[in-house]
């Protein structure tokens, strides 16, 4: 508990109760109104010399008895007041007791009260009021931002139990599918789980983050708002005790018989240090603060699961981006938030010698500055502990994974020409045609598959070296597929079946395209595609589109081999030949331009003939088999 010798700290002791100090300070505010009021009446009454002087000197004391206990002890003390008054309040009593004693004012007096004690009142109430309401509205803000780290957490906690409810669903799918559709099944499940992962440690980053965003709040956000508060209720004392001496000398200096009077208001006044209203209000409004607990873990109610990140090689891959990501974050914005200190810091210096009046600017500009910097400092100060917070959670649990890490250059783009995603495969275009691109070595992804990458640049590359990257991380983007340790479903067979379908094609405007197992013949012959445990040898050139490649023995597997150029398969039919009623037809519905020998460049509206049909929709092919397509000028 403060004592009277030292100035208290509502932050320190009143925690979170920032409704009554707001109310106790906006009756200050509020009752600065009054007090111009007062002299802008007695202004007006001065001139009918001592009879109303004494009226209107009875009157406020009317008034002032009515809010003795508001403006002493605030709306809802915890503990009653009794017969006690403010510092503030007693002298004002004795004002009022000194200005009923000189009935004698005239009328210049009355004319110096108007200028020189009312107006800067009336503005004084008018600026203090003003920086209330943006303590206010920050204080507003601050709610606003804590309801929104809970709602995100609830959020995160929504997305993971549908994430975990989407995995039960797909083992069930997975347990009821048949032999022929398992192994798709059972890749579906697999992914899904891995999805999972990344966004079970999203939830579980997010509690750490709300949790201490949480004890910042209720530790340091509010309890700085309300020492704020305090030093505006602090400040306004003193600019009424300094009014409150001009008017006393004014007074003194107009009515000179009696000095005595106004020499012993002068006695009294300084005697209101401003710290021993606070010290009033503090000692009758002390209650005790419930802070809400820390958050934890919810095990969706379909994934018992335990509150440990996950930490296998795919789940690394995601935390080492974000812990790049966040280590950056964390080192920008310390010497972000360092220099916004020290902007407040000197701020505070001026305002200091504001006071010990060593400087002549506005001391309410001054107080209007600091606070908007503090604010500033308070938003980057929040991103940092976010990013700290992030940091700590993820090295505490797999150590400081971006040792070492080559981190790709990624700039943001948005795709007009459809490309292929290096990591999963899939197209950037259309609907999800924002991705990145490294600036580097030319990795591209979709923006979801950012924090997929491994953090593995190769560093700059040339044209050639990017375009030899290209192919290859399409091959291993095609090939790959992720792996979990799930226990088999199918017995009788040594292997299990392939995942791969076939018949299908990318699709008919296809603007690169590598596969594993490519026809080279055209619709009258149609070979079976190998499994993925076998890869066929390259078929030799076919010397016509009519003439069937011959099936290849099977052969161990083997890294896979590129297709020949698009002029060994795709050409022009004959002029004299035409296209077989049987072959299907198809228009091109957009221009691609080749980018490679194994592509080919064809315009908008080309009609093209399809060699091999396409066995379902293109959003549902197999990225590793392809049509063939033969180009009908």
């Amino acid at each position: 508990m403060a004592t009277p010798d030292v100035a208290p700290q509502f932050g320190a002791e009143l925690k979170d109760a920032f409704k009554p100090v707001n109310n106790w300070v906006s009756h200050g505010v509020q009752w600065l109104d009054e007090i111009q009021q007062f002299y802008r009446e007695r202004s007006a009454i001065e001139k009918e010399y001592a009879a109303k002087l004494t009226g209107l000197c009875r009157k406020y004391q009317d008034r002032k008895a009515k809010k003795i206990s508001t403006l002493s002890v605030g709306d809802t003390p915890t503990m009653t007041p009794g017969s006690l008054e403010s510092a503030s309040l007693t002298t004002w009593t004795t004002h009022l007791t000194a200005v009923e004693s000189h009935a004698g004012e005239r009328d210049q007096f009355a004319t110096d009260l108007l200028v020189q004690v009312a107006e800067p009142l009336k503005q004084a109430a008018a600026q203090y009021e003003e920086i209330r309401k943006s303590h206010v509205e920050f204080h507003a803000k601050l709610e606003k931002e804590r309801d929104a780290a809970y709602g995100d957490l609830k959020k995160a906690k929504g997305k993971y139990d549908g994430v975990c409810q989407e995995v039960e669903g797909r083992r069930k799918k997975m347990e009821n599918s048949f032999d022929h559709s398992k192994p798709k099944a059972q890749a579906a499940y697999q992914q899904q789980i891995l999805e999972m992962n990344n966004v079970k440690n999203t939830y579980l980053i997010s509690i750490n983050v709300t949790n201490k965003l949480k004890e910042r709040f209720y530790h340091e956000y509010v309890p700085e708002l309300l020492d704020s508060l305090q030093n505006l209720n602090e400040m306004r004392v003193s600019k009424l005790n300094s009014l409150w001496s001009l008017a006393a000398q004014l007074e003194k200096s107009s009515l000179s018989k009696s000095m005595e009077h106004m020499a012993h208001l002068l006695n009294e006044i300084p005697r209101n240090v401003p710290h021993l209203d606070s010290l009033m209000f503090l000692r009758h409004n002390v209650s005790q603060s419930q802070e809400p607990p820390n958050m934890s873990f919810e095990p969706s109610p379909v994934w018992h699961d335990d509150e440990a990140l996950v930490t296998d090689e795919t789940a690394k891959v995601f935390l080492r981006n974000l812990l790049s990501k966040s280590k950056t974050q964390v080192r920008e914005l310390r010497v972000e938030a360092d220099q916004k200190r020290r902007d407040v810091e000197t701020s505070k210096r001026i305002r200091d010698n504001i006071q010990q009046g060593k400087d002549n600017r506005s001391e309410v500009d001054i107080v209007r500055s600091i606070f908007y910097l503090q604010g500033a400092l308070h938003e980057v100060e929040r991103k940092k502990l976010t990013a700290e917070v992030e940091t700590s959670t993820i090295m505490s649990v797999v150590g400081d994974l971006s040792l070492g890490a080559k981190n790709h250059n990624f700039k943001s783009q948005t795709f007009k020409i459809p490309t292929n995603c290096d990591l999963c495969g899939e197209r950037i275009w259309g609907l999800s045609a924002k991705g990145f691109d490294c600036r580097d070595c030319g990795y591209t992804c979709h923006s979801k598959c950012q924090m997929k990458v491994p953090a593995e640049c190769p560093g700059e590359q040339s044209k050639e070296e990017k375009k030899k990257l290209k192919a290859e991380r399409q091959e291993q983007a095609n090939s790959s597929t992720p792996h979990l340790d799930l226990e088999p479903t199918t017995t009788g067979s040594s292997a299990a079946p392939s995942l791969t379908r076939k018949d299908t094609m990318n699709s008919l405007s296809s603007g690169y395209a590598v596969s594993a197992n490519r026809s080279m013949s055209n619709a009258a012959s149609q070979p079976a595609l190998a499994s993925p445990t076998e890869s066929a040898a390259p078929a030799p050139v076919p010397e016509t589109a009519a003439t069937p490649a011959p099936v290849q023995e099977t052969k161990p597997k083997r890294n896979r081999v590129l297709a020949p150029p698009p002029a060994q398969y795709v050409k022009a039919p004959p002029v004299a030949e035409s296209t077989k009623p049987s072959e299907p037809r198809g228009k091109m519905i957009y221009p691609f331009q080749a980018g490679g020998a194994d592509e080919i460049t064809v315009q908008d509206g080309d009609d093209v003939t399809i060699l091999e049909p396409d066995g379902e929709p293109s959003h549902m092919l197999n990225r590793n088999v392809e049509a063939l397509l033969t180009f009908q000028p």
